[in-house]
């Protein structure tokens, strides 16, 4: 997947977004064999938590306590994390507490957080990047009163948007990764948006919301708009910023999120624009090319009395000085030995490999804390995510050099091109026992760059 020869095949844009279909609250999800056309005309068998590619949108309103029953009808153990959310240990999905096959599993989430885009996916350890990729995964959108006075795009001009690539052998999905693919991500030549190729979407002549996830395994969007058109960020992984961001363009790693609006009020009926993924690097073979994500479709006129705010949300800074530690987090070390998927090298964080029973670090419920993911000597993209924590984005150091739009809010992954170093700053919850964190690019996690964090 990462030869140039491999380069993402863009489709003909002719076949209407799907939306996920939603789940208010509760919901029962079953792991399973699926078949679903993802190539036009095509059908691929996937796995599915019901039927087509993706699992329902659960959505919740902050307070809400969320129930979930996970069947598992794989022939492999399976769980799922919840990824963004405030969770009791037991319920937050660690790669120890899964259902084998023929099993099940019961959650109860109890949504003690703000308003924002978060997820779920599966989080066996050696089998995560497989099931995600073939299949499993969906959104989970809180609510609140916050975000509700704002009056933003909501039914049908709020859109959620999940961007997979993926690798195809004739019709069927294929997850293979040979060594080479397991040190660097396995890349796909397909971009599937809501598990379709090259899909398109109506759209009128007013504002709409977008809820983007990057729900890759690997690959890297540096999102926009053709023809540079402003995208206007009201949100990142936890919820709304302080104020709106305008940008041209914006990275968006795996296991992020976006919250965007667009204005599409100044074009005519008739008028086309794409949701495009920009060039970023000459030297990463991610960032070499330019490519169409999602056709917008102007078909009618609109009318909208949506009024972009000035004040999005507050957000209170955590202070440096309310740190009690400051944890240095290597991350640009490989180090040899046969890797998750058998391959000879295996990526690590400070120096070590997962241990499903070892804990590398231990904090204390309800101190702050800083880390320092460092990736200066590194060659290979790491999208860092804590398990358990949302964090703030105090700086980064070298490369880009700056702290973007997407992360001037509250945020569970971040992610680090090579030659960066980043700093953030959380305030551990109360929630203790044992969660992970771990590289978002799923080959590198499942090849053991994942650590285990104690809170006591």
């Amino acid at each position: 997947m990462i030869g140039e020869s491999n380069w993402i095949v863009e489709g003909s844009f002719d076949r209407p977004l799907t939306i996920p279909y939603v789940s208010n609250g509760s919901a029962s999800l079953n792991a399973q064999f699926s078949v679903s056309e993802l190539l036009k005309g095509k059908s691929s068998t996937t796995l599915s938590y019901a039927n087509g590619l993706l699992g329902p949108t659960i959505r919740a309103n902050t307070g809400e306590t969320v129930n979930v029953s996970l069947q598992n009808s794989l022939s492999e153990e399976t769980n799922i994390h919840w990824h963004g959310l405030i969770l009791p240990e037991n319920m937050d999905g660690h790669p120890r507490d899964v259902a084998s096959p023929g099993g099940s599993l019961n959650y109860s989430l109890p949504v003690i957080q703000r308003a924002g885009t978060y997820w779920y996916h599966p989080h066996p350890h050696g089998l995560t990047a497989k099931q995600v990729f073939l299949g499993l995964a969906g959104m989970f959108i809180i609510n609140d009163a916050e975000e509700s006075a704002l009056n933003l795009p909501s039914g049908e001009f709020e859109i959620p948007v999940i961007i997979q690539d993926k690798h195809f052998e004739g019709n069927n999905l294929e997850y293979s990764p040979n060594d080479d693919e397991i040190m660097t991500g396995y890349l796909g030549e397909q971009i599937l948006v809501n598990g379709q190729h090259a899909p398109f979407v109506n759209v009128a002549s007013r504002w709409y919301r977008l809820r983007v996830l990057n729900g890759s395994t690997a690959r890297v969007y540096n999102l926009g708009l053709t023809g540079g058109a402003n995208l206007i960020v009201i949100g990142s992984d936890g919820g709304l910023l302080r104020t709106p961001e305008t940008v041209s363009n914006i990275m968006l790693g795996p296991g992020e999120r976006l919250d965007v609006l667009i204005d599409f009020s100044d074009l005519a009926v008739g008028k086309e624009i794409y949701l495009v993924s920009n060039k970023f690097s000459e030297f990463n073979v991610q960032g070499r090319q330019a490519f169409s994500l999602l056709k917008f479709k102007v078909d009618r006129e609109g009318t909208s009395d949506f009024t972009l705010p000035s004040t999005l949300s507050n957000i209170s800074a955590l202070s440096e000085s309310l740190s009690v530690k400051t944890r240095t987090i290597d991350i640009a070390q490989t180090i040899g030995g046969e890797g998750g998927h058998g391959g000879m090298g295996r990526h690590s964080i400070n120096g070590k490999i997962f241990e499903m029973d070892r804990v590398d670090e231990t904090v204390s419920a309800g101190t702050t804390e800083i880390w320092e993911f460092d990736n200066l000597a590194g060659d290979e993209i790491h999208p860092m995510h804590i398990h358990g924590v949302q964090f703030q984005v105090l700086e980064r150091m070298g490369a880009r050099n700056k702290v973007i739009a997407s992360e001037k809010g509250w945020k569970d992954t971040i992610l680090l091109m090579p030659g960066e170093k980043v700093r953030v700053i959380m305030t551990f919850p109360n929630y203790t026992g044992v969660f992970v964190f771990h590289c978002h690019n799923l080959e590198h996690e499942d090849d053991g760059m994942m650590l285990n964090y104690k809170i006591i």
